[in-house]
């Protein structure tokens, strides 16, 4: 009888274990629509020395354009439409021993908008914008990021959004980081790019 107790225990253990690497790398998306609970996210600003047309082209590359190997890496295109594209984020967690997959629309306003939506992943919501506005002296742009995550079961979904939320940013701020240097190289190397 105790043998069939500490198998039990084991089990559910390994399966407890599953359950979370599934969710940690979006893999197994729980939506429940109980007990929502929903955080801001940004607003990040990054100035760019670079026409807004230069900067939204650098963003909407990957998602409608030819992308580079790099990219390639950590975006996947799975459907393209006319201004709406799904495609799957593959970013490294747990210090690069796993991949988290979230999958997202990307709908481009050009040159001012680009929106996500997550359709899967870590958490069951979120929805994201990129705003870009002229901004000087001469040509330069302001990428302005905000958006909001949604989580479930009250208080422990409020927990698993503070675990997420700074790791979520984080990876935006790097994305930023490599449109601005992008976008900022472009324009310095001028219109023939």
């Amino acid at each position: 009888m105790a043998r069939v107790g500490a198998l039990t225990a084991v089990g559910a253990a390994g399966a407890a274990a599953a359950v979370g690497l599934g969710v940690v790398t979006g893999a197994l998306p729980l939506d429940l629509g109980v007990g929502r609970r929903t955080r801001p996210l940004g607003p990040q600003t990054v100035d760019i020395a670079a026409p807004r047309e230069v900067v939204f082209e650098v963003i909407a590359q990957p998602y409608l354009g030819r992308a580079t190997r790099a990219t390639r890496e950590k975006v996947s295109v799975l459907e393209r439409g006319g201004d709406m594209v799904l495609a799957a984020h593959h970013t490294p967690v747990a210090g690069g021993r796993l991949t988290a997959t979230t999958v997202e629309t990307v709908r481009f306003t050009r040159p001012e908008r680009v929106d996500f939506r997550l359709v899967r992943g870590p958490v069951p919501a979120v929805t994201e914008s990129f705003e870009l506005t002229e901004h000087g002296p001469g040509p330069g742009t302001r990428l302005v990021y905000t958006g909001e995550l949604g989580t479930d079961l009250w208080a422990l979904g409020d927990w698993w959004g503070s675990v997420v939320t700074p790791r979520w940013e984080a990876t935006v701020a790097a994305s930023l980081a490599a449109v601005r240097h992008e976008a900022e190289r472009r324009a310095a190397a001028g219109p023939g790019r």
